[in-house]
Parts: C-alpha cells; sequence; structure tokens
C-alpha cells in the first residue's frame, strides 16, 4: 500500500487494524489534510492516483509474464515425470 496524494493536496495514509493479539483485521487508508501535524511527514514519500495506477498496471503485467513462466515450468515437470 502506498502514501496516495489526491489532487486537492489530501493524504491517504495506509492503515491496519489488528486485533489485542496482533491477527491482521484489516487494511484501509486514512485521510489527512494538509493541516494535519503529521502531514509533513508523509508527504515526500507520497505518490499520485495516476503513479499507483502506473505501478498497479506493470505490476499485473509482470504479474501475468511470471505466472506463464511458472506455468510452462510446470507442464515441463509434470512432462518430466512420466
Amino acid at each position: 500500500m502506498y502514501v496516495i496524494r489526491l489532487v486537492d493536496g489530501t493524504l491517504r495514509i495506509p492503515h491496519s487494524l489488528t486485533s489485542d493479539d496482533g491477527r491482521l483485521i484489516g487494511n484501509a487508508y486514512v485521510e489527512i489534510a494538509p493541516s494535519d501535524p503529521d502531514y509533513e511527514r508523509w508527504l515526500p514519500e507520497s505518490i499520485t492516483e495516476e503513479q499507483e495506477a502506473e505501478r498497479r498496471e506493470r505490476w499485473q503485467e509482470e504479474n501475468d509474464a511470471l505466472e506463464r513462466e511458472f506455468l510452462a515450468f510446470k507442464e515441463s515437470q509434470a512432462n518430466s515425470d512420466r
């Protein structure tokens, strides 16, 4: 999850909710405005929504290629066991 900078300057900060014993309950985003005291701390690592979409698309493309490579390997292993 990335810190996402919206057009109006608001930052979406990833936030995880855990149980008392440390188990993950869920992930979400919390929005903070430029007036928030923690804003300056998060701003340098923020990316725009467009940058996040490009990263997600690139990851999906790379994942597809990796999946094809894995399936070909798996097929070759199945054929060599015969």
